[in-house]
């Protein structure tokens, strides 16, 4: 018999601190991981401070139609677009983040995953995953992320109850993208196709989002994204691991 939702959600944030614990055991290899995503984390956080020097410019000029308003409608507004704007683009910078660390990192985060398959016991699978393909997959995922950054500024724009709703809907959605990219590399080495992935996922839904929550979150603190992008390899190897398992 399944988990309850909560219990399997709990589940998944779990499988993110035993990749942490990884590092205790292989500290050389999880230590690869840092350097692509200190290089790609720089940059991105480079972006998101310009974006936020820059929002109450970009407010205003999205907001022109409020220039008339009563004061108090008028800073509702414009709180509610500001929200919208650094909600949607805290999305886009954490699912690009993960797809560029993937990509400039493919080498580091495939020894990464191969030593955490050998901690997990069984033959390590041959990985057909390469930098074209990584680059295949970045792409992908940067347009999902771009659909969710939409998505959670729209729900953002909502008065008064926009910023909380916003910011939920955010570290959900990232989460889920980001347990589905993780997840990837475990899964399609074994064979198992997208088809079969999402339907595996459907069927751990709880876990996974529980898994890519616990990640996003991680992400959010400063400098968190460097050092959890390796246990999030190693923990979703554990995950994918875990779940095929459950189906033997």
């Amino acid at each position: 018999m399944s988990d309850a939702p909560a219990r399997s959600f709990l589940r998944g944030a779990a499988d993110l601190a035993r990749g942490f614990g990884f590092w205790s055991r292989r500290p050389g290899v999880m230590a690869l991981g840092l350097i692509p995503a200190a290089i790609v984390g720089l940059v991105l956080l480079g972006g998101l401070i310009a974006l936020g020097a820059f929002l109450p410019q970009i407010v205003d000029a999205l907001t022109p139609f409020a220039d008339a308003w009563p004061e108090l409608w008028a800073t509702l507004v414009r709180v509610a677009a500001g929200t919208a704007v650094l909600g949607g683009a805290i999305v886009l910078v954490a699912v690009s983040f993960t797809a560029l660390a993937l990509m400039v990192g493919e080498p580091f985060y495939d020894r990464i995953w191969r030593a955490a398959e050998a901690d997990l016991g069984g033959p390590v699978p041959d990985s057909e995953s390469g930098f074209w393909r990584s680059v295949g997959d970045a792409v992908g995922l940067i347009a999902r992320g771009l659909l969710a950054a939409v998505i959670a500024a729209l729900v953002g724009l909502i008065p008064v109850v926009g910023g909380v709703l916003g910011s939920v809907t955010a570290v959900s959605l990232t989460g889920w993208l980001l347990a589905d990219e993780l997840t990837s590399r475990a899964l399609s080495a074994r064979g198992i196709l997208a088809a079969d992935r999402r339907r595996l996922r459907r069927t751990h839904r709880a876990r996974f989002l529980g898994f890519g929550v616990a990640t996003q979150l991680c992400f959010l603190v400063p400098l968190g994204a460097v050092v959890a992008m390796p246990a999030a390899v190693a923990g979703s190897t554990r995950l994918a691991r875990t779940v095929l398992d459950a189906h033997d």
